[in-house]
């Protein structure tokens, strides 16, 4: 049963970060006053608002691919689930992190949950050894 809720948390975490593409693509509007990514400490200025966008929208297109992945194998039983729940967990926790504007007005609407739902799978997988799904 754990394997199971742990699978399925996986993947609903991962089908999250389609929400935050299908912003970032201005595809759906998350809130009327929401402009994330634009305003990225790490790219805006850099790139421009425009690059910045497209570049979290492959960001969590592939953060969202590695954790639907990894719910699917533990769902599957398969043993590599570690290693990708790991990989997505701090890819997401870095996207997050780099496309924040630097503002600390209104988290929520910055990833902040996301960013603690990832420490979390970081400490319970490296830290806590947590869990052991029977494989």
């Amino acid at each position: 049963m754990l394997r199971f809720i742990v699978g399925v948390f996986m993947v609903l975490h991962g089908l999250v970060h389609l929400l935050y593409f299908a912003h970032s693509q201005r595809l759906i509007e998350l809130r009327p006053e929401m402009v994330w990514p634009e305003g990225s400490w790490a790219f805006s200025k850099l790139l421009g608002n425009e690059a910045t966008r497209s570049l979290a929208s492959i960001s969590y297109v592939l953060a969202a691919i590695g954790f639907v992945a990894g719910g699917i194998g533990i769902l599957a039983g398969q043993a590599w689930w570690h290693r990708v729940v790991v990989g997505s967990a701090a890819f997401s926790a870095a996207i997050i992190i780099l496309f924040w504007d630097g503002q600390l007005q209104r988290m929520n609407d910055k990833g902040l949950i996301g960013l603690l739902i990832n420490i979390a799978i970081l400490v319970a997988l490296l830290v806590l050894r947590w869990p052991s799904v029977g494989f």
